[in-house]
This record gives structure tokens, sequence and C-alpha cells, in this order.
């Protein structure tokens, strides 16, 4: 009885007829204004103009030298209070570059002063360029690892340091000028392919490699592998476990201040002579400014190959993570960070640095915690740490002849253990366990592979997801909600209930050359499946078959096609084709391309599906009792 109430209810819903809105074509545009917006929304989502317009000519100049140098905004109301917080965070973020530039600079086999160098230039530089307050830059540890790893495949750190070193800053040119090109053309959207599963997956892999060449240090090995996989690394620990008996061990010296440890086990080497008893220290470093590099670029020769290849790489993950850094910690504080400026001034900065002896550099993650966590107000704090960096050049370079390599790896063990996030992971398994693939691959890969094959591999499984999405669409079928003229996917909502003689299907992607085959034996299956179950349960015939468009917010010359074709089964069915709500840019090509009025017609064109079952049951009504 309960279902006998259900049918005549669901029939009475029918049998109300509804005011069925016309789909209107939309305004007219020529192919110039289209292609006009199309750019505008592309490259300048942002409209960096606006700001211009309805301004006098001085304000335009004004505001003209601001966005160029972001320096030019914040230095006018600039005073002694701020300045306080700032060279507080600035000898702060001093405390911790120092080491951890000597450290990163031999963790990419180059000579430690670079590490220094490279903390002296490249704040200056991106202090006037930079858009973030918080960002504190200087080497990193993912950088520093891949540009190592990358130039040793070919050269040789011991045999040629000097090629090398040049190979070094060349690979660092093309980095800067590949990320200043993304923000001078707009394309930061590339760097995007980057998701943030593969990015946690290849920082935890990266920090455990890390770390474990970092045994050479702590152990005291001599004789090491130079490969970067996880078994050639423990196999060479292995073979070489009596060489680092011998050794005396610092394990008790802890890097948690680098400074402070640096300082201790550099007097306690000294005081005590351990460097003659089997300590390896850094030894004597070059005092003095960095000196000109741009005599030592290399832009043709056999290793040009390299320097790009390893200038893009790195480029790539040092320009994420400085913007992912620095967006971080501009939502901590409520303030916006432009993600082109920011491309323009680490790239810059990166091109400046290869010519003053500086390798690739960016905004590392434990600095800038520790910038934003001592109060810093503005990039006036990367100008304090340059400034402290360039006194140690200047006079303190003795002071770091005795310090311990030993205290330099565990620094660098410090500092990377934070990049392994085990919350993030667990989260993406529990959101998407596909993207936690990615991650595992990611890892994996890094550890047991390479680091550039495990990236590769990621970034390759992230873009055929993103090719999976493309070409394998999203059909879901809707049904209506009882007492209402509200269409929702049947699978979803338990309580929708198909309407007899229609299917009504929802496609929710972009309909182009690539899924259109898929779409079409879907469609066409879904018909059939229909087809059998009103022969089995004698049901109503299928009448219409109604595509909600809603999500298709694109469409080519192919996509139009598909429905010329589907059309064309349909009719040898004897089953009519409907459209509901087809988006400005869909509507407007399938009615070019439909002169003859063959599909596009006012009476299976409608804007929502409620109005198209009602006005279809109303019509089908109507020559029922004609006949």
């Amino acid at each position: 009885m309960e279902a006998n109430a259900s049918t005549t209810m669901h029939s009475h819903c029918l049998e109300i007829s509804m005011e069925a809105h016309k789909v209107v074509t939309p305004p007219p545009m020529s192919t110039i204004q289209k292609l006009k917006i199309r750019l505008k929304e592309t490259f300048f989502p942002d409209d960096p103009l606006r700001q211009f317009k309805g301004q006098p000519l001085k304000k335009k100049l004004i505001l003209g030298a601001q966005y160029i140098f972001p320096i030019l905004q914040w230095s006018p109301n600039y005073n002694l209070k701020l300045f306080k917080s700032d060279i507080v965070s600035g000898l702060t973020i001093a405390s911790l570059a120092i080491p951890q530039g000597i450290s990163y600079a031999k963790l990419a086999n180059l000579p430690p002063i670079v590490g220094l160098y490279s903390s002296f230039v490249p704040p200056l530089v991106y202090a006037v360029l930079g858009s973030s307050r918080d960002l504190a830059v200087g080497p990193v540890s993912i950088a520093s690892l891949i540009l190592g790893s990358m130039l040793r495949q070919e050269v040789s750190p011991n045999n040629d340091p000097l090629l090398f070193l040049q190979l070094a800053f060349s690979s660092t040119f093309f980095a800067g000028l590949f990320q200043a090109s993304l923000g001078f053309l707009r394309l930061g959207f590339i760097i995007d392919f980057l998701s943030k599963a593969t990015l946690i997956g290849f920082m935890a892999g990266a920090a455990i490699i890390v770390s474990l060449q970092q045994l050479k240090s702590l152990l005291g090995i001599t004789h090491f592998t130079t490969q970067m996989g996880l078994v050639p690394v423990l196999s060479s620990v292995f073979h070489n476990r009596k060489e680092s008996m011998r050794k005396p061990k610092l394990f008790w010296v802890a890097a948690g201040a680098p400074l402070m440890s640096v300082i201790f086990s550099t007097l306690l080497v000294f005081a005590s002579k351990a460097n003659h008893h089997g300590i390896s220290v850094v030894g004597k470093l070059q005092e003095g400014l960095n000196p000109p590099s741009w005599h030592m670029l290399h832009f043709h020769g056999i290793h040009l190959g390299l320097v790009l290849k390893t200038g893009l790489v790195t480029g790539i993950l040092s320009l994420t993570e400085g913007i992912a850094v620095g967006r971080t910690f501009a939502a901590l504080k409520d303030y916006q960070v432009d993600g082109n400026k920011e491309m323009i001034a680490i790239g810059l900065m990166n091109v400046v640095g290869s010519s003053t002896s500086c390798y690739v550099t960016t905004g590392a993650f434990s600095r800038s915690a520790v910038n934003h966590n001592a109060g810093a107000k503005t990039a006036a704090s990367n100008i304090v740490m340059s400034v402290t960096v360039m006194v140690t050049l200047l006079f303190l370079m003795p002071l770091f002849q005795y310090t311990p390599n030993v205290v330099l790896g565990a620094i660098i063990v410090t500092a990377v253990v934070g990049l392994i996030d085990i919350p993030a992971a667990y989260a993406i398994w529990k959101v998407d366990k596909f993207d936690f693939v990615v991650l595992l691959c990611a890892f994996v890969g890094v550890i047991f592979i390479s680091v550039q094959q495990g990236l590769a591999i990621a970034v390759g499984l992230s873009i055929f997801k993103i090719l999976l999405q493309i070409t394998r669409p999203k059909i879901v079928m809707l049904g209506k909600i009882p007492g209402t003229d509200i269409y929702r996917n049947l699978h979803h909502y338990k309580e929708a209930i198909r309407v007899p003689g229609y299917l009504i299907l929802s496609i929710e992607a972009p309909i182009n050359f690539a899924n259109i085959t898929y779409l079409n034996e879907r469609i066409l299956r879904w018909i059939e499946e229909y087809e059998a179950e009103v022969e089995m349960e004698k049901q109503s015939s299928l009448q219409f078959v109604i595509l909600e468009l809603s999500a298709v917010s694109a469409i080519d010359t192919s996509g139009v096609s598909l429905f010329k074709d589907l059309r064309k089964a349909m009719e040898k069915k004897g089953v009519e084709l409907v459209l509901v709500n087809p988006l400005c840019d869909v509507i407007e090509k399938l009615q070019k391309a439909d002169e003859a009025h063959d599909f596009i017609r006012s009476d299976n064109l409608y804007l929502t599906v409620g109005e198209a079952v009602s006005s279809l049951s109303s019509t089908m009504k109507d020559q029922s009792s004609t006949v």
C-alpha cells in the first residue's frame, strides 16, 4: 500500500507543470575580446594593474616603484620599534645561518666558505625585492643535496674541484634565470605540478638520505660512498666499520643550538689539539667578502646540458620550497605574499649570487621559523643577518678553522629531521589514497633509486592522475528527491528515485578530444543497461536521455561532435537527447556548430533538470490525450 502511495505521489509530482526558463545565448564577443579575457585570467588572475586605475601620474609612478621594489612599501614608515624587533630576529637567524651555511656547502660538495658567501649577498637582494616579512633566505639542505649529487654524476669534486665549483655557479645562474622567467612571464602554475603529496614524500626521503650521508662525519669514515641510495650508504658503513672504530667520536656534542655547538666544539678541538688525533676539521677558510665569479660561468662546452638540467631541477625545488614557506608564515600573520614577485626575487638573487660566488639559495623553513618566532617585522631582518655574516667573513673566519666536521654533520641531521612530516602523511592517507601512493613513490624512489629519479616518478604519477581525470571524467546518474524538483546523484542520496522513461546523467568535467570516446561509449552503455532493465522489470521504455552540463566548463570541436554522434545513435533507438544548463562557452559553440538546428532546439534545451522533466512529461501527456 505504501508503494502505491509513493507511486501516486510521484505521478502527481510529475503532473505539476513548471515554468520552463529559456536558455539564452551569451552576449556576442569578438575573438580578440575572448582572447584578452582568457589571457588575463591565465596570466593575471590577481589583476596587478587594478591599483593604478584612477590614480594621477605621480601616484602611478610611486605605486610602480613600490610594486617592483617592495622595500619602498615598508621603508618610509620604518621606525626604531620595528628596527629593535628586526635586529633581534636578524642576529638570531644569523646564529643559525652561519653554521648551516658551512654545513650545507659541504653537503653540496663545495668549499665551506661558499655557504657563508651564499648567506651574505642573496639576503640583501631579497630584502629589496621580496614580499615576505618572515622569509629568511640562504642555502637549504634539499637544494644542496641535489646540486651536489647531480653535478657529481659527471665531475668529481675531489679530482677537479675548480670545474665542480664552476658548474655549481653555472647551475645557480640557470636556476635563477628559470625562476625569474617564471615570475616575469607569470608562469608560476608550472611549479604546481609538484603536489603536496609529492613534496612531503620527497622531503622525507631526502631528509633520510641527507642524514645517512652525515654518517661519514659522525662516524669519522674517510672512504665513504659517493652514491645517494640507502643500500650503498649502509653498505659503505658496514664495510668501513673498522675504520670508524679507530676514530674518536663527538656524539655527545648537541646540535640543538648550532652556533653554540660550533663555538664550544671549536674551542675544545683547539685546546685539546684533537685535529691531530683523528678528528676531522673544516680547516683554514678564506677571509674577505665574496669574490666575483661571473668569469667562472659556463655557457658552452660538454657540461652545458648538465648545468641546465641541474639548474632546472634545483630551481623548481628551491622555488617551491621558498614560496610555500613564505605563504605559510604570511597566513599566520594575515598578510599576502605575491607569488610572482617571490619568483622574481628568488630568481634574481640567484642570478646575482652566481656572479658573487654563491650557489642556489631560497627561503629555508628552519631559519624562517626562527625569524618568525624571534619577532621579525619586515625583511630588514635579512639585512641584519647579511651584515652579521659580512662581519664574520671579514674578521672571524680564523675561528672556524678548528670546527669539527662531526658537529656540522649533526647540525645538518638536526635541521633535516624536521622535514619528515608524519602527521601530514597520515592526513593524506585518510583523505586520498592515490595521493598517498604518490607520496610513497617519492619517498621510496628517493631512498632506493636516486633523488632525481624518485622525484621524477612522483611527478609522473601526479601527471598521470591528472590525465586520468581528464580522459576518464566522472559521470553520475541523477534521481529526483521526493517532494521536490531537485535531482541528485542516486548513489550519494539514497532517497533519490529514478524517473520512469528518463535517463538523467550529469557530466562533471570539460569535454574535449581526450575524453569523447570514453563519454560516448559510457553513455551508450548506460542506455543499453537501462533498456535491459526495462525488459526484465517491464518498466516504461526509455524516451529521453537528459545530460546535465552545469559542470562542463569548456568544450572543443571534438566535444561538439560527441553530441552529434549521440543524437544519431539515439534516433535509431527512438530516444530523444535533451541538454540541461549548458554554460556560456558550451552553448555558444554548440549553436555555431548547429546551423541547421538539428540538435539545439528550444524543445530539448532547458535550464534545470526539474524544468526539463516537467515540460517533457506535460508534452507527452498532451500527445497521449490527443491520440
